[in-house]
């Protein structure tokens, strides 16, 4: 009886000690949930307050103005970023997706994949700045001159480490029954990849997609190095061209007051951009898999 008291009231003391274990655990978990929340929306008041007022139809019809001038825009910027980012995404796509399916589909064993994923590991941990040196001395040095093209793909090498990694995984969720029904069917291993299992997860590497988008969209460090800037409107990748994270970063960081606000305002851009591309993955591609 003396034993089974004893067991009794040890398993007691184990329950107790493992729910005050478990009670400190959510504690601290909700605290780092908490803290980090908190930071994000003081952010996001911040971005709203100070970027929302600067919106206007001149943010988007007029070129930047001088330090002294009264009024102008972000068309010029807006303008820029939204080409280097089509052409970077236009040029590291395809190669992210068509790598992630390869590592995820034939690499899986030998030299030639365990290779490209360290070397993929180092891509998606390496500094920007590192990343628009190298295109520095690969494109612009040699072509004698900065241009949105070498902007472009400072941008695209962001891109492909993050659109294979996601695409990588996102096949190696799909169940491989799906692929083995397919091929008891007589299906060839090619159609498998783009009808079976690229479609099953295709809301996984658009979202992929989307977050190297949302990545590039406020890199700043590889453009001082490849696109540089310009004051003036233009459209033509070959020459210097204006990017948004660059203006946001010369007028925040100068001592003007209008080009402050338009600084807020190319960030309060930014976000709302992001944000967009987030809902309309979410919203288009729900439930389509």
């Amino acid at each position: 009886m003396t034993t089974v008291a004893a067991i009794s009231g040890s398993r007691m003391k184990m329950h107790m000690r493992r729910k005050r274990v478990n009670v400190i655990a959510l504690t601290l978990a909700f605290g780092a949930m908490a803290f980090g929340v908190f930071w994000l929306i003081w952010i996001l008041y911040a971005t709203v307050r100070l970027g929302a007022s600067g919106m206007s139809f001149a943010l988007f019809t007029q070129p930047q103005p001088g330090p002294n001038s009264e009024g102008g825009g972000l068309s010029n910027a807006i303008i820029g970023s939204l080409m280097m980012i089509t052409a970077a995404t236009a040029i590291g796509t395809p190669i992210g997706v068509f790598s992630g399916i390869y590592l995820a589909e034939y690499g899986q064993k030998g030299w030639l994949g365990s290779t490209t994923r360290f070397i993929n590991d180092i891509l998606l941990s390496a500094p920007s700045i590192v990343i628009g040196l190298f295109i520095y001395a690969l494109v612009v040095v040699p072509m004698h001159g900065f241009s949105g093209w070498a902007g472009a793909l400072a941008l695209a090498l962001i891109v492909i480490p993050v659109v294979i990694r996601t695409t990588e995984t996102m096949l190696n969720l799909v169940p491989h029954a799906l692929r083995e029904a397919a091929y008891a069917l007589g299906t060839p291993k090619w159609k498998v990849i783009s009808a079976v299992t690229l479609r099953a997860s295709r809301a996984g590497v658009i979202t992929g997609v989307l977050l190297a988008i949302a990545r590039i969209s406020g890199e700043t460090a590889p453009l001082l190095l490849t696109a540089l800037s310009s004051q003036f409107f233009s459209t033509d990748l070959g020459r210097p061209m204006a990017s948004l994270p660059k203006v946001i970063y010369d007028f925040a960081t100068g001592p003007y007051e209008n080009l402050q606000h338009l600084a807020w305002a190319g960030v309060f851009l930014i976000t709302l951009g992001v944000l967009a591309l987030n809902i309309a993955a979410r919203v288009f591609f729900r439930n389509k898999n």
